[in-house]
């Protein structure tokens, strides 16, 4: 008889264990011969040694599974263990699973475009309205190849750009401060890694989540890299950013051109970026339009009256100049 720990390091133990520990429960029930016992992230089993190596790599099964779709059945559980397929597998053109298990694909045909371009570039510019899906998506293939292991890292940045409030009257350290402009990169997060996961991820920098002001002078390897909100950057802010890339390392930056944010008379740096950097290889530049919304149908309404209006606002400009042009001559 031999004891043995098995270290369950790459997901949540609380998936693998189940509710009230039910999954546990039954593979006690499938392994009758061990003794197993279940602590924090350690599984400690004695018992007769070809059964505890047949227990190990079935645990290793299970953990990738988990790892995978982010849940775990006690049928899965059955299935896994006779080597069968499970019922998720075999699901065409899932980028991730959720917390909840449901498959996060790409929703829209630009979505599409954009999970392409992410195989095909290092760089990806993505620009569309509010609601496309630019960040989320972008996140979702990011999780995805943290947990293929094709990354040691992700880094998410935001520009620290007030749309009307004011950054130094916000309660609180500079943490405070700062994360409330970062809250929709957590959200998405969120959906896809388990809390503790995440927390633990975040605690050892493999999730990094940061104002584009921390970024100056680092090199950023083996990692994906995604600049939300990127049309309220400046040129050098941009330029600086861009050219912090490192080996084995892509870049999704996204942004939204209605959504400027910046002080007047101030260019956008994406606007920019997109201008200097059309045409060179290794670079793809996604556009997403009202087609490419994914939330409320009213979101899609909201954007649409407001292009109008704003055209509508531009063709009057035009009608006003064109006149005083006539009259001088």
């Amino acid at each position: 008889m031999i004891e043995k720990h098995i270290l369950i390091e790459d997901i949540d133990p609380v998936l693998l264990y189940g509710v009230n520990n039910a999954n546990m429960q039954m593979l006690k029930a499938l392994y009758p011969k061990l003794r197993i016992v279940a602590r924090g992230n350690v599984i400690h089993v004695m018992g007769d040694e070809l059964e505890m190596c047949a227990f190990e790599e079935n645990v290793e099964k299970l953990e990738k599974h988990i790892l995978k779709y982010n849940s775990l059945t006690e049928s899965e559980i059955l299935q896994i263990l006779k080597g069968e397929k499970t019922n998720r597998e075999g699901v065409e053109g899932v980028i991730v699973y959720s917390v909840t298990g449901k498959p996060i694909t790409a929703r829209s045909q630009n979505q599409q475009r954009l999970v392409k371009a992410y195989q095909e570039s290092d760089m990806i510019f993505t620009v569309g309205p509010a609601g496309s899906g630019k960040t989320y998506t972008s996140i979702a293939l990011a999780v995805r190849a943290l947990k293929n292991k094709e990354i040691r890292k992700i880094i998410l940045s935001r520009p620290a750009v007030e749309a009307g409030e004011k950054l130094g009257f916000l309660p609180g350290d500079m943490k405070d401060k700062i994360d409330p402009y970062l809250q929709p990169l957590y959200d998405a997060l969120e959906d896809m890694i388990p809390t503790q996961k995440l927390h633990e991820m975040m605690e050892q920098n493999i999730i990094q989540i940061a104002p584009l002001a921390f970024m100056r002078g680092r090199t950023l390897n083996d990692a994906v890299v995604v600049l939300d909100e990127a049309q309220n950057t400046t040129s050098a802010q941009i330029k600086m950013f861009l050219t912090r890339m490192g080996i084995n390392t892509k870049m999704i930056i996204t942004g939204d051109m209605t959504q400027i944010d910046l002080p007047k008379g101030v260019r956008s740096g994406l606007r920019e970026a997109c201008e200097i950097l059309k045409g060179i290889e290794g670079i793809s530049f996604i556009e997403m339009n009202e087609k490419d919304i994914v939330r409320h149908r009213l979101v899609t309404r909201i954007v649409n009256a407001y292009n109008k209006y704003e055209t509508e606002i531009e063709r009057g400009k035009e009608y006003t100049e064109n006149k005083k042009t006539t009259e001088k001559i």
